[in-house]
């Protein structure tokens, strides 16, 4: 029975990377905000889901807003740093993502944060949306936000909404199928991952894991055969000898039935049950072949809710996604024909780069290529995201921020990111407390004043035009954000702007700079092939002679390396990942 009825201006249903960042950035607006979770851990993805080595907006140029704040935070709490794995540049344990949500939160009086419950109606005026009630409460707010991991609001207020494939015919994208065949019909959206946490006890023995129902070990053979058992392991390391197990390669990504994710409560529950079960017997798998050294990580999520070694909910990579305003579709995360990114939306309010990647278990599905050669490695080309992709095209009162936006199939295997995701929701956030500020529903708020506060905003300004060689501590990273803003036919397609940095922002003084958790090298630069960069080291004497793979991820950096001259001498200062087998470079001089 409903006890209690509160009101807000601002209400998130979801505590994902999503909702979590629009609650803390309505919050720190102003709003008074209610934030909803179904669980006690705040950040989804980045968290509770347990993927601690989150993918994309990895160049330096794109951490801004809460994704570069988040990643500073990391930096400070995070024990060993965070240069552990080769998946991502950045692996943590999930206990602390979720420590800095929850003191972001708690910092804030005007947010309420309540834990535990999920929506079971919603309450309307007309075509506006007011409330949602909860088991134990109602909320009712000037906006709303939906942020859960399945879209699940959408359904509740039924609002338009797609779950399935789009064929080429309806939006003419390059990689979507010609017509339905079955692989759209057995994967309606995309795998989802019941991500388990494993521990290399050293010499110990860890427990025996015990088999989960459905137990077939010959579905996982091979899983690693290209890759070895120590780079798989290092796939997804984290620090304390911790191993985040989201593998796709005939590992724990779990499709079958995937329609029973949105038909009732008990399907739900029925296809998470196996889900579970089937991560469980892959950890069995990997440790009956590499042995009882390794087992599940003890309490890394909270036990109460059997998390354990397991994430509190699977990594859902695809949602119900909404009929919006626009849709982002295929060619709207391309590059554009000669360039390495994606034509700019006028109305543009986060920004991604990640390639664009699909989960279908037993299936290799190609979609068109967006990844480029860049610091030494492979990154995705980048592309932005518009606003009016949150916006319903019919109910007001009501945005989405999560991976239920407004976008096609395929599409979202670049944009559910959770860095993408994270700057999705601070713009909403940002929107719906300027909405409430200006007595305006969603889609009339206008957009240049929206890209305005997110630029400007004093705790964690946002970029949302996608410039490669414009670090975010420039000085005049803001005017060149707001110049291509003001003309966006000016948008170079290689994503660099004209400007003269001060050479501070390049160089190093040979050893005099000093910089936390990076060391010096001296030492021979070699260019192997177009940015396949090694550098051999002379000094200090305990790496002498050892030759690594060079990377960076400031665009500065990334320039001056393809200046350099087969066998030149530099010194360099950086930090090294042994699981990426490469030296990360900082700074460096000649």
């Amino acid at each position: 029975m409903v006890t209690q009825t509160y009101t807000a201006d601002v209400l998130v249903v979801g505590g994902g990377t999503g909702g979590t960042a629009a609650a803390i950035q309505a919050a720190r607006r102003g709003a008074k905000t209610i934030l909803v979770s179904e669980f006690p851990w705040l950040g989804g993805m980045l968290t509770s889901a347990g993927v601690s080595a989150p993918d994309g907006n990895e160049l330096e140029a794109f951490q801004t807003g809460l994704w570069g704040a988040f990643l500073r935070e990391l930096q400070h709490r995070q024990p060993g740093g965070l240069d552990n794995c080769w998946v991502s540049f950045f692996s943590y344990d999930p206990r602390i993502g979720a420590q800095i949500f929850a003191d972001w939160v708690q910092e804030l009086p005007n947010l309420l944060w309540i834990t535990g419950q999920v929506p079971l109606e919603v309450f309307r005026q007309g075509n506006c949306l007011t409330g949602v009630r909860f088991a134990d409460f109602t909320v009712k707010a000037k906006v709303t936000l939906d942020a859960t991991e399945l879209g699940d609001l959408l359904a509740l207020a039924q609002v338009p909404l797609r779950w399935s494939w789009e064929l080429q015919s309806e939006w003419r994208e390059p990689s979507a199928p010609a017509k339905l065949d079955n692989i759209t019909q057995r994967y309606p959206v995309q795998a989802p991952t019941w991500v388990v946490i494993m521990q290399d006890f050293g010499e110990a023995i860890a427990p025996e894991i015990p088999a989960a129902p459905n137990e077939d070990p010959s579905q996982f053979a091979s899983a690693w055969d290209d890759y070895g058992a120590e780079k798989f392991l290092n796939y997804g390391r984290l620090p304390g000898g911790l191993f985040m197990i989201n593998w796709p390669i005939r590992g724990n990504d779990y499709g079958k039935g995937l329609g029973r994710l949105i038909e009732t409560e008990e399907s739900r529950r029925e296809f998470l049950q196996e889900c579970r079960w089937h991560s469980q017997n892959f950890a069995r798998f990997i440790q009956n072949q590499l042995g009882r050294r390794y087992g599940l990580a003890p309490g890394i999520f909270p036990v109460s809710l059997g998390g354990g070694a397991f994430g509190l909910h699977p990594y859902y990579r695809e949602s119900r996604r909404l009929v919006g305003l626009t849709t982002v579709r295929e060619q709207d995360i391309l590059p554009m024909a000669g360039g390495i990114v994606a034509s700019l939306n006028e109305d543009a309010i986060a920004i991604g780069n990640y390639p664009n990647d699909h989960h279908y278990p037993g299936v290799e599905f190609q979609v068109s290529p967006k990844s480029i050669l860049w610091g030494g490695r492979r990154t995705g080309t980048p592309f932005t995201i518009p606003y009016r992709c949150l916006i319903p095209t019919e109910t007001d009162g009501l945005l989405v921020c999560e991976k239920n936006i407004s976008v096609s199939h395929i599409a979202n295997g670049a944009t559910r990111l959770q860095p993408v995701v994270m700057g999705i929701g601070q713009a909403a956030g940002m929107a719906a407390a300027m909405c409430v500020e200006l007595n305006l529903s969603p889609r009339h708020l206008p957009v240049r004043v929206l890209q305005e506060a997110l630029l400007k905003d004093k705790y964690a300004p946002a970029a949302i035009i996608p410039l490669l060689n414009m670090l975010p501590n420039f000085p005049d990273w803001l005017h060149w954000q707001l110049y291509y803003l003001d003309n966006p036919e000016l948008y170079s397609v290689n994503g660099n702007c004209p400007f003269s940095s001060p050479t501070q922002y390049y160089y190093i003084d040979g050893d005099s700079l000093t910089l936390s958790e990076t060391s010096c090298f001296q030492g021979i630069f070699y260019q192997k092939a177009e940015q396949d960069y090694k550098f051999t080291i002379t000094a200090p004497s305990e790496y002498k002679g050892q030759t690594w793979q060079i990377v960076t991820l400031r665009s500065h950096i990334h320039e001056q390396l393809q200046t350099f001259c087969d066998q030149q001498l530099l010194t360099i200062c950086g930090r090294i990942n042994q699981a990426l087998n490469c030296l990360i470079i900082e700074n460096l001089s000649r």
